[in-house]
């Protein structure tokens, strides 16, 4: 899959930041470029990774559809 990253780097911090758009809250940042784009992979991975529900006994599970 790919996804779109915006790398920033800040002179002040003298760091690089990156941020996935699509995946709100998908970020990282690295002292080099490198490493932050490794950092952005390996979040993106984790961000996409399933995870166990654990839902309240009255609650219910639902799929919705758009467009």
């Amino acid at each position: 899959m790919k996804f779109c990253v915006v790398l920033e780097y800040d002179a002040q911090a003298q760091s690089w930041s990156a941020v996935c758009p699509e995946l709100p809250g998908c970020t990282s940042a690295g002292t080099a470029e490198e490493e932050a784009r490794q950092g952005i992979a390996e979040a993106i991975r984790l961000y996409l990774a399933p995870s166990d529900l654990h839902l309240p006994a009255n609650a219910k599970l639902v799929e919705v559809t758009v467009g």
